[in-house]
């Protein structure tokens, strides 16, 4: 897979700024208005990018109520149809051209989950830069050949997916010639546990596949997030909300506008903290050393008085011999008087 991938003006690589999403999902409650609200708290946080979904409740499922068809694995969704859910979760389609440019206007990168066919056409229709494959729908290979097939970038959660459906997945888009794909580790609860976080997957991501890797988070608060940039994730994604207590299918695991801002920052910190891989000192560093340890007389001296560890030490600062001469000295005589505080030089040594 490549390393360096352009998702409109950014370029993702190991060495780039992490490429920052807003996920809106569901946060809209079907409030135009608000959705825009969200693109502008995702811009003023500092996101890179606003996502959203594309998808209607007849093209992710069926309007069934048999059993297959009920949630009931735990989520904070249990009790209803999935037809029923995405028929309160899902974004106008009429909307997504003009939430693309309010976006685009802001300097924002727009794109989407697309989560059938028919929603891929409509995001070529609009022209978006990069696609997002949503964890439950990696095993879907048609699908997945048709983003392939436009060519765009494609960034692909893998929460529920085994080794081997990442795999298959990167293998249909070689097939269709496209190299562009981001792998993000994703633990697919909401919200998700730290314990079932597993960031020291990343690295081992990248490297077992040979991308670029980052996370999409449904913990709570900043420090998974940050935590998995400092391990070399590229692309981090957190869901968005302007007040949890707004509701929605999704507001229990999202982040206010002021959590998702203090992550960007703190993103931003620790990117600049790693900085990279050097042993050399710093200006300021080289200053410091002037602190460091080394030989000096610790008591008054004559001439001829013999160095012992009572009239000779190692302290601070760094104006006499290197310590590493200690035992070389101790024994001998002093050349000429000397008093406390004299930094040792061969000179004084017979």
């Amino acid at each position: 897979m490549n390393k360096e991938i352009r998702i409109g003006n950014h370029v993702i690589s190991a060495d780039s700024p992490t490429f920052v999403i807003a996920e809106m999902s569901a946060n809209h409650l079907m409030d135009f208005d608000r959705a825009v609200e969200i693109i502008r708290a995702a811009k003023e946080a500092g996101a890179n990018a606003i996502k959203v979904q594309t998808y209607l409740p007849d093209t992710i499922t069926l309007d069934c109520d048999d059993p297959c068809f009920q949630i009931t694995q735990g989520t904070i969704w249990d009790g209803t149809t999935l037809h029923k859910l995405y028929q309160t979760a899902y974004t106008p389609w009429e909307w997504q051209p003009k939430l693309q440019k309010i976006a685009e206007d802001m300097g924002l990168v727009f794109f989407s989950s697309p989560f059938d066919l028919t929603a891929i056409d409509f995001l070529e229709e609009m022209d978006v830069p990069v696609y997002k494959v949503a964890s439950f729908e990696i095993n879907d290979i048609p699908f997945i050949r048709k983003i392939a097939k436009t060519g765009k970038p494609i960034i692909m959660a893998t929460g529920v997916a085994y080794e081997e459906d990442i795999e298959l997945a990167l293998q249909t888009c070689r097939e269709e010639g496209n190299e562009n794909v981001i792998l993000l580790k994703c633990t697919s609860a909401y919200p998700a546990s730290y314990e079932a976080s597993n960031l020291r997957t990343i690295p081992d991501m990248k490297e077992k596949f040979d991308c670029i890797a980052g996370l999409s988070d449904h913990t709570m608060g900043v420090a998974v997030a940050s935590a998995a940039v400092a391990l070399g994730a590229k692309v981090v994604e957190k869901h968005l909300t302007l007040r949890r207590a707004d509701g929605g299918a999704d507001a229990a695991f999202s982040m206010e506008p002021e959590e998702f801002k203090e992550m960007v920052d703190q993103i931003r910190i620790i990117e600049k903290a790693l900085g990279e891989v050097t042993y050399d000192l710093t200006p300021k560093q080289v200053k410091s050393r002037e602190h460091s340890r080394s030989l000096f007389v610790a008591k008054d001296m004559k001439a001829g008085d013999v160095f012992t560890p009572e009239n000779l030490r190692s302290v601070r600062p760094a104006c006499g011999l290197h310590t590493k001469y200690y035992e070389d000295i101790l024994g001998k005589k002093i050349t000429r008087d000397a008093k406390l505080g004299t930094p040792m030089s061969w000179d004084l040594v017979e």
